[in-house]
């Protein structure tokens, strides 16, 4: 499997997902290619932003497994099937168990809207502007088995404003997801992520 292989999960609308076509297009993801969607919502608009693209996707309801488990070994299969190397989570909604996390134990990244370890889980916007704080951001971490506890892989810094809202933050902080994660994707898919213990390095070359 080569780390160029890219599948992304997303459960949404498929933002960071159209921002990731978006950069794979203009050549800024290295030697990375999206080869396919996988999303548990079939009805959710990111399927329909794949299906423009052109780029194949893998819709399951969970519901209509048995188990979490079952539902991930059909997932993985298809995986495998394609030789995927990289699983690029945007927007998916869901905890990952062990079989999807032991065969693909770091090769697995997510975006989190806030400077980990500070505010994960839901809503991690509101809980910044709840608390007060005057700099969130945005993080790409290695996911793990727990909740947005994943190694980090590069963080960029969001300043609030005295007269933020939910919406507005947000509005500033995705912006800088649309920039970060592909950057990121980018480097991790031409093997310029290393990761010792909890620190990760990104080569220049």
């Amino acid at each position: 499997m080569q780390l160029s292989r890219i599948a992304v999960f997303a459960s949404g609308q498929g933002s960071n997902f159209a921002a990731l076509i978006d950069a794979q297009r203009a050549g800024l993801l290295g030697e990375g290619n999206i080869e396919l969607l996988v999303s548990d919502k079939p009805e959710a608009p990111v399927a329909k932003r794949a299906e423009d693209a052109g780029i194949p996707a893998l819709l399951l309801r969970p519901k209509d497994f048995a188990s979490r488990e079952l539902y991930e070994a059909e997932i993985v299969a298809e995986l495998q099937r394609r030789e995927i190397g990289l699983v690029v989570l945007a927007g998916y909604m869901r905890l990952i168990t062990p079989v999807l996390l032991t065969p693909y134990a770091g090769r697995i990244i997510n975006i989190h809207p806030s400077l980990l370890p500070a505010f994960a889980g839901k809503d991690a916007i509101g809980q910044a502007l709840d608390y007060g704080v005057k700099l969130t951001g945005v993080t790409v971490h290695f996911v793990d088995g727990g909740m947005d506890t994943g190694p980090v892989i590069a963080q960029r810094s969001v300043a609030l404003q005295d007269n933020d809202t939910a919406d507005s933050l947000a509005e500033r902080i995705h912006k800088v997801e649309y920039e970060l994660y592909p950057e990121v994707v980018g480097a991790f898919a031409s093997g310029k992520v290393e990761l010792s213990g909890r620190k990760t390095i990104i080569r220049e070359k």
